[in-house]
């Protein structure tokens, strides 16, 4: 693969790495925002870590804090350690997850939360070199662009067959979501719900073509608006997920020609004008 691939590239990854600079700052500042209003069910999460109710509470405000900065800090002036530091901090708190006593689906569903800066680290070069060194944009190279693809393909995936699995396994938030959206079969719904996300999923995995993602983005932002509670915050913390779905419909532009490895193998080209 050709290390640059011109100007060509200019433009959809542009738009790539303003979709994934913005998606993981609100993915942060929807999270920081919980911190301030001291989500109760956090409390589980710093039981983790043996800390108790009381302490719990007086330390939601101060982790809330610290996750809006790093996310203004990346929204305005993109330093590389913010955003390797929110794919490090996005990783462990999908991970608490499951330790707390959820299922293992809630930390394969919010694969955005740590997929979107990952990626974004991956377009603009990776990690080589300062980690205090703004980014200042894209690398215009066809690596740059193929590992920010690749990372984007498997962030989909896992947010897509983990909301899909959550479904399947009838959540009974989902379950009150669709009941309350009138559907007189809620557990119905979750099943066919679920079922076309994880066929959505395996579907980005093995080829993504952009008329399925943008359909992917749409009904991600609109069935992300539903929650019983909090709808706005929610659907600002899900950012990741949208963002991971929106730069790879910019990265997949038929205007420029990369191939995207999966498995060793050479599974993706878009096509040249």
């Amino acid at each position: 693969m050709n290390n640059s691939i011109g100007n060509g590239l200019a433009e959809p990854a542009s738009r790539m790495y303003i979709s994934l600079r913005i998606a993981s700052a609100m993915c942060f500042i929807g999270h920081g925002i919980f911190g301030i209003i001291t989500k109760p069910i956090w409390c589980n999460y710093f039981a983790v870590f043996g800390i108790g109710h009381d302490m719990a509470y007086r330390l939601m405000p101060i982790v809330g804090m610290m996750d809006i900065t790093m996310g203004l800090i990346l929204l305005f002036y993109p330093v590389r350690i913010a955003a390797l530091w929110l794919v490090i901090w996005g990783f462990v708190t999908a991970s608490l997850r499951p330790l707390s006593g959820e299922p293992f689906a809630e930390m394969v569903e919010r694969a955005g939360n740590y997929g979107a800066p990952l990626a974004l680290l991956f377009l603009s070069g990776g990690v080589n070199g300062s980690l205090w060194v703004r980014l200042k944009g894209p690398a215009l190279t066809g690596r740059a662009r193929a590992n920010a693809l690749l990372c984007l393909r498997i962030a989909v995936f896992l947010l897509l067959l983990g909301h899909g699995w959550l479904n399947l396994i009838e959540k009974k938030g989902l379950l009150q979501q669709y009941s309350g959206l009138g559907f007189s079969e809620p557990i119905k719904t979750a099943f066919f719900v679920g079922l076309f996300e994880i066929l959505a999923a395996a579907a980005v995995l093995v080829r993504p073509v952009r008329p399925l993602l943008l359909v992917l983005v749409v009904w991600k932002m609109g069935t992300e608006l539903f929650y019983p509670h909090y709808e706005l915050f929610e659907w600002i913390e899900r950012g990741g997920s949208y963002g991971c779905l929106l730069a790879l419909f910019f990265g997949l532009d038929k205007s420029v020609t990369v191939n995207i490895p999966l498995l060793n193998k050479t599974s993706i080209q878009t096509n040249t004008k």
